[in-house]
């Protein structure tokens, strides 16, 4: 067995002030932190670790351990900025369990298997939908849309035009994720990225936003609640062509495991929402550009079910921590595990709250189809109307409409009038002209 090479001439900054007074007899309290996590399991930047050392401890020595052992297992993403930076994380252990959860729980043969369990019923087409609403909503709401849920819901549901700026963002919204859906199959380019913007943002207010074109100045910055500026872009000038790195990069197989330098979608997925939220290429709406793209690269990777999957609403419930791991990475030389980790944590939370929500599909499909055979409507109603009333039960949908009931349930205008009426015949719905659209509701009486 050979021994190993006997390193001379290279002395160790770090370790040279450990062997200085009063260091050494600290020795060992300062080697115990020569890793990338605290007790905890944490990766946690500075600002937290200093108050979590022992006392009389250099806080800058012990910061210098810390970041040896993290640079030791740094993993190298892409070049970020002007001029350009490595973008670069550590594969923490909460990276690995969001890891693993997604790929148990959201690929598209899961997905087809929950479809498959729950059957052809048309109530689960009502139940995706609604998921599906939910990002778009959540997402505006992130943003300063100050419209509820429920209006949002309805306006969407009904299809009913905007009346308002924050209404006209949720459309904005919920028409960028369809289109980050259509356009799965494609690479990412510069303008695909352009085009996103303007499918979210054109009709809002186009002064404002500049849909689908990237700034030409530097007067665009980031600000916190309070008006203080707590990230400046790198200067519009080589935008286009820094974005141009990053779609390289994208597009290169990184998930192939004949590739030698193998990245999971989820981790590439955040690098791509992080370096579009970095470059701000837009005056305004970069965020929503940014959590979509996300969505879109995890959709052409074949993880069909984050459709379904609402992260803004676990990141509007946690904006200060959003932001913070954003600046977290860029206070400590992009190092991106810091918004790794939270995203990680909300992608844990958005997946179980999806299998709870088909979970709970299964057991209300099998309550309803107990509940119709002893109230006797079991053989009065047709599979659609059944699908309608249970929807209705469950508060899925509160109004029904002719034309939302034909685009959920995949049938004609006529067939979707037959059903809603033929509901309203048996007095399980009522129907009220509300403008010039009939809309249709659950009886109060029906649902005992």
């Amino acid at each position: 067995m050979k021994n190993p090479p006997t390193l001379r001439g290279r002395s160790d900054p770090v370790f040279d002030r450990l062997g200085q007074s009063p260091n050494k007899e600290r020795l060992s309290d300062y080697l115990a932190l020569l890793k990338p996590l605290d007790d905890q399991g944490r990766y946690l930047p500075f600002d937290a670790l200093r108050y979590r050392w022992a006392p009389g401890l250099d806080s800058n020595l012990c910061w210098a351990l810390v970041k040896k052992a993290r640079t030791a297992q740094y993993l190298k993403l892409l070049p970020l900025g002007e001029p350009p930076r490595w973008l670069q994380f550590v594969l923490t252990p909460q990276a690995q369990k969001a890891i693993s959860a997604v790929d148990r729980q959201t690929t598209t043969a899961v997905l087809e298997y929950m479809t498959g369990q729950i059957g052809e019923r048309a109530h689960f087409s009502y139940l995706l939908d609604d998921l599906i609403e939910d990002e778009a909503i959540s997402s505006s709401q992130l943003e300063g849309a100050a419209t509820t849920t429920r209006v949002a819901k309805d306006m969407l549901k009904l299809h009913r035009l905007p009346r308002t700026v924050d209404e006209r963002m949720v459309i904005g919204n919920f028409k960028m994720m369809n289109f980050a859906w259509e356009q799965r199959y494609e690479p990412l380019s510069v303008e695909l990225i352009a085009q996103m913007h303007r499918v979210g943002v054109e009709g809002i207010d186009d002064a404002r936003y500049s849909p689908g074109a990237f700034r030409r100045n530097d007067d665009v910055v980031v600000q916190d609640g309070e008006g203080n500026t707590v990230h400046t872009p790198p200067p519009a000038v080589g935008l286009v062509s820094r974005l141009q790195v990053l779609v390289e990069w994208i597009n290169q197989l990184h998930a192939s495991p004949h590739h030698s330098d193998y990245l999971h979608p989820l981790i590439k997925g955040f690098a791509l929402h992080f370096a579009l939220g970095y470059e701000h290429p837009f005056r305004d709406g970069n965020g929503r550009v940014a959590r979509a793209l996300f969505y879109w690269f995890m959709f052409k990777n074949d993880f069909s079910a984050f459709r379904y999957i609402a992260i803004s609403i676990l990141l509007r419930k946690a904006p200060v921590k959003y932001g913070r791991s954003y600046l977290d990475t860029e206070a400590d030389d992009l190092d991106l595990t810091y918004f790794i980790d939270f995203q990680c944590s909300i992608v844990l939370r958005a997946v179980d709250r999806f299998t709870e929500a088909y979970r709970k599909s299964l057991i209300d499909a099998e309550q309803f189809d107990l509940w119709l055979r002893e109230s006797g409507f079991l053989d009065q109603l047709s599979e659609k109307q059944r699908a309608l009333f249970q929807v209705a039960k469950s508060g899925m949908a509160k109004e029904f409409t002719v034309n939302n009931v034909k685009e959920n349930l995949g049938c004609s205008y006529n067939t979707a009038s037959a059903t809603l009426n033929g509901l309203v015949a048996l007095k399980l719905f009522e129907m009220r002209k509300m403008g010039r659209e009939w809309v249709y509701f659950l009886r109060s009486v029906s649902v005992s």
